[in-house]
């Protein structure tokens, strides 16, 4: 098979959860433990730091990749979902993994895979571990893909852990609580090692505590202890909250020379130096257009404060949702006075645009719907002025179909 006949069988023939939703979750770790130990188990033989939380943890482990790599380490970066090519998943110093490994990778482990039904994220947790140790890496940057107890990647023992901060998403899996999510989030915390909380959230507090007492792990709360005076090149001002979280983690991992020249260097100039995307990315000027894949009531209502604080003329937002998108919580957030197009992504999980439409239409939201998120953007475009401001987003595959 050649890249693309690759990526074809790991999309198509096994389950993956950004496609087919909470059917493709898998509630243990024995798959992901079965198949590490199978490939000698890679996750042993290199140093990380493990990133969980709702929002904000992308953003995270990049600044945290761009720091380490600006400190002269070779660093590698396993995030998801990727948003243009699956090799932006697994990165060494800003560079995607080439398309021969992913080839040879699947070639040479897929007997296996097809065995033990492995699923799409838990091969892709194995070939990220299995890279990052072939590239001696120095430490890796790894970040949670869903909840933190049950997540493929909780496999690694990590010098420090980063909880950016907890709200309802995913509540089909995680809990119907902020409490239960915490816990299920609170999975990462390991016996002994250091845990980053970046922002102090009340109810969420009690659980990380509790959680970190019976690991004995020290707790650090980034929000209280961290000074504002940070600045990073990623835009928003919702990323203020995620560079204190950082900072602190770099503090507590001992064993690398980080100075602060290497912190703020690595805060200005995450992009540049691990090629990160969809975080308020600037699309065009005159008009502004922005997208950005905040997709649940926390992140939106971090960059729909950001959309307040723009001087500009008409607001045109293009938005599409996945199904199981709870948006009786999230339309309230969104402003009437503004022009939507409403689109459906293009994934099995894409809320039909008409009936995104028709619901969005209760809360005051008034709009056209379009069969595709291009055809949205393109309609937005055809009609704003200079003045105007344009924004993209909902959903994750959104912003992936637009940049």
């Amino acid at each position: 098979m050649n890249y693309q006949e690759t990526l074809a069988w790991m999309f198509v023939q096994l389950p993956m959860y950004q496609q087919k939703g909470a059917s493709a979750f898998n509630a243990k770790l024995d798959n992901i433990r079965d198949f590490t130990e199978y490939l000698g188990n890679p996750e042993r033989k290199f140093k990380s730091i493990h990133v969980g939380g709702t929002n904000g943890k992308g953003s995270s482990s990049h600044m945290l990749a761009s720091i380490l790599q600006e400190a002269g380490y070779k660093t590698g970066l396993y995030t998801s979902p990727h948003l243009q090519d699956f090799r932006e998943r697994i990165r060494v110093d800003g560079k995607p993994v080439s398309e021969q490994f992913v080839v040879n990778f699947i070639k040479d482990n897929k007997v296996f895979l097809e065995a033990h039904r492995l699923s799409f994220f838990e091969m892709t947790v194995g070939m990220a571990f299995e890279y990052f140790e072939r590239e001696k890496v120095d430490i890796a940057i790894i970040e949670v893909g869903l909840g933190g107890r049950y997540d493929s990647t909780n496999l690694i023992t990590p010098e420090v852990s980063l909880i950016t901060n907890i709200g309802y998403d995913h509540v089909e899996v995680l809990g119907d609580t902020i409490a239960k999510i915490a816990y299920e989030k609170a999975g990462i915390i390991k016996e002994g090692v250091p845990v980053v909380i970046s922002e102090l959230q009340e109810e969420t507090a009690v659980v990380f505590n509790e959680v970190a007492n019976e690991q004995g792990s020290k707790i650090v709360f980034a929000s209280e202890v961290i000074p504002s005076s940070y600045k990073t090149s990623l835009l928003g001002s919702y990323q203020l909250k995620n560079i204190k979280g950082v900072v602190a983690t770099i503090r507590e991992l001992h064993g690398f020379d980080v100075n602060e020249n290497h912190i703020v260097q690595g805060l200005n100039n995450v992009s540049t130096n691990t090629g990160l995307l969809g975080r308020w990315q600037i699309l065009g000027e005159q008009p502004l257009m922005v997208c950005d894949t905040a997709h649940n009531t926390e992140g939106l209502t971090m960059v729909l404060d950001q959309i307040k604080k723009l001087k500009v003329s008409k607001l045109h937002l293009v938005l599409g949702f996945v199904k199981e998108k709870n948006l009786e919580q999230i339309f309230p957030l969104f402003p009437t006075k503004a022009q939507y197009y409403f689109c459906r992504p293009n994934i099995p999980r894409g809320l039909d645009e008409n009936l995104l439409k028709e619901r969005a239409e209760a809360f005051g939201l008034v709009g056209d719907a379009y069969k595709s998120v291009d055809e949205a953007f393109t309609a937005a475009k055809s009609v704003a002025e200079t003045s105007d401001f344009i924004y993209v987003g909902g959903s994750t595959f959104v912003v992936a179909e637009i940049i």
